[in-house]
Parts: C-alpha cells; structure tokens; sequence
C-alpha cells in the first residue's frame, strides 16, 4: 500500500513537472535568434523574453547545471551573479499575463534564466514546488593562490556571503585535505564546497559539480562515474581516494573523493553514507546538448533507467540522477513566424520522450 500511494504521488508530481515542460518549449518556440538590447517584448502573446547581452547561448557549453526554483530564480540568479566578478545573465524568459493565469504564477515573474559564473554556464527555472533542490549535487569552487594572491580573503569573502541565511554542513576550517575548507547550503537551497587549492596541485576550474552518493546508492560512486566516463569522448580518471578503516570503518573501502572528466568537463563524486534524508532528484539536472540524433540516441539509450520520468527530453539514470538530452538547434526546430507550424512542432515534441530531430523536422515543414 504504502508504494502504490509513493507512486501515484510521484506520477502526480510528474504530471505536474510535464506542464511546466510545456511552458518551457513554449519560451523556446519563440526566441529570437539575433543579439537584442536589454529589453522585454510580448512575442505571440506566450512570454516575455530578455536578452541581456550578457552569457553566450548555453549550449556552447556541452553539459549545463539546471537549477530548479520554486518562484525565486530571478532572486536567486542576482545573488550569485553578484558574488564573482565574471559573471554574465544571459536569456531571460518571463511570463505574460495569459500564460500566468495558465500556470498560477504572476505575470513579469521568471520562467527561465541562462547565467554565467566565471565561465561557467547555468540555467535556472521557476518550476513549483514539486522538487527541491538538495546536497546531492554541489558545487566545488576552487581558489588557487597559484592563480589569485587574493584567494583565501576571496574564499572568505564569498562564505560569508552564501552562509548568510543559509545552513553550514561543514564548517569553514582547516581539514587533512585542505587549508580551509568549508560546505555550505545557501539560501536558495543549492551546495557549495568552498576550497583553499593546493598550488602545488593540478589546476582545475573554478566550478566543479559534485555528485554525492548516499542512501541507497552509497558505495556506487565508483561505478557511477566510470559509467559516465564510459559515455563521452575526452574523459579520465583523475583523483581516487578511498575510505580506510580508521577513518570511517563501515565505509571502508568506498569513495571518499574523486575527479574525472567527461567530455573535458571536471566532475567530483563522493560516498557519503546511508543517513541522509536527500538524494538525486531534479532539482539539479544535468543538460547534455547534442549535436545530432545519434548523440541523442546514444545518451538516451545508455542513460535511461526510470520509465516514468521520460519526458520531452528528460530522463533518469539508474543512479537517480536527472538529465536532459536535447539537441543544440532546438529553438530553431520548433520557432517559426507561422504559429500554426511552430505549434505544430511543439505538438510532435510534446508526445516524445526522446527526441527524434527527423520527426521535429517533418512537423516543421508539413512534410
């Protein structure tokens, strides 16, 4: 009994996750491709849309964190936009009056935002309240003396400013592994690993996403991230650092740190114990833009594991782990100045789980 009603819960959160999808292809339907001023326009009487001028288009960048927000985005993108010195927003969508009375949210509110952080690229979106973003994927950000003489008064700067409302999981001091170190959830919900880097070490990027594995998936870090390097071209193995016994004696053997790169862009993954009350779940989701169908195919047809969360591109892996397999020309594939084609377009992706470009196309041109 008891999961039956956890799986009608969760398809109930699904079916209202899926709607926001809607609105989400909606926004895409009608970007405008060329560089605007900062500006809002009504396009369609769908949405409202921003370019700022700022942050390249995300999908430059082959795999993109999606943060999900309740209704505080906007505030939550300022935020961290305003803590480093390189950093960009990007597209902007909001909702107009129709489709606010559509969704129960208010018109002018944020729907999606693209951001920058010291090169790295974001997507936020006001989802609801359906998921929650927790410590399950963080955030490393990595301050190297070898590259900022500022880089512990920086760290502390910036501690300061996320701990600010938000909830220490670990405290900012020294550990065995670093001169400073500290964890902290913010305010909006989204983990950070604040790190003093070893200059004598390899250097990294500033942002590095952490998965955490715990719960039923504790002791599966290993095997997760050689599955993801076993995925995408230019990926290796850097750290491994295990458990011993006189550090944590029922996880001796498990990861306690380790880096890799998939498609050249650095990752962290970490064992961390079976008493959390949080796990993967799609408040964070991992973008992987796609070049063409068989990089779609392949992503899918190896990553997928959770038949009810396939839907218009997106998908769980057998860890719990939420991603989104999309194709780089997407707005192109569904945006016409006809809005009977682009519905068209958007009607055809609507009743995908994997996105098929042939059919998108087909949809497109009435063919």
């Amino acid at each position: 009994m008891h999961n039956k009603k956890q799986n009608r819960d969760r398809l109930k959160r699904y079916n209202s996750f899926f709607f926001i999808i809607i609105l989400l292809l909606a926004v895409q339907i009608n970007l405008k491709f060329e560089t605007l001023p900062s500006t809002t326009q009504t396009i369609n009487g769908i949405n409202s849309i921003e370019n700022n001028g700022g942050a390249e288009n995300m999908n430059t960048q082959k795999i993109v964190p999606c943060l999900w927000f309740n209704d505080n985005a906007e505030e939550a993108v300022n935020f961290y936009t305003s803590l480093f010195p390189n950093s960009k927003i990007g597209m902007v969508a909001r909702y107009d009056e129709a489709s606010a009375k559509v969704s129960s949210r208010t018109a002018g509110s944020v729907l999606t935002m693209e951001f920058e952080l010291e090169d790295y690229k974001f997507l936020a979106l006001n989802g609801g309240p359906h998921f929650q973003i927790n410590p399950s994927i963080s955030f490393f950000l990595n301050y190297d003396p070898s590259r900022d003489k500022y880089a512990e008064e920086n760290l502390n700067s910036t501690w300061s400013k996320l701990v600010d409302g938000g909830t220490v999981l670990m405290p900012l001091q020294k550990y065995p592994f670093s001169e400073k170190y500290g964890w902290v959830q913010d305010k909006f919900g989204v983990s950070w690993q604040l790190i003093l880097s070893n200059p004598e070490g390899d250097e990294k990027p500033f942002i590095i996403p952490s998965f955490l594995f715990v719960g039923d998936v504790n002791g599966k870090a290993e095997e997760a991230t050689d599955f993801y390097m076993s995925l995408f071209d230019r990926s290796e193995r850097g750290q491994m650092e295990k458990y011993s016994a006189d550090i944590q004696p029922d996880m001796e053997g498990l990861t306690m740190y380790t880096d890799f790169k998939i498609h050249n862009h650095w990752f962290v993954a970490m064992d961390g114990g079976t008493m959390h009350n949080f796990t993967f779940n799609e408040g964070v989701s991992l973008i992987i833009n796609c070049s063409d169908q068989d990089e779609i195919d392949k992503y899918w047809n190896k990553l997928t594991s959770v038949p009810e969360a396939e839907q218009c591109g997106w998908l769980k892996d057998k860890y719990g782990v939420s991603w989104q397999i999309l194709p780089e020309n997407l707005p192109e594939l569904l945006s016409d100045p006809d809005p009977d084609v682009s519905q068209k377009a958007t009607n055809a992706m609507l009743q995908m789980k994997k996105i098929i470009i042939e059919e998108l196309e087909k949809a497109h041109t009435g063919n």
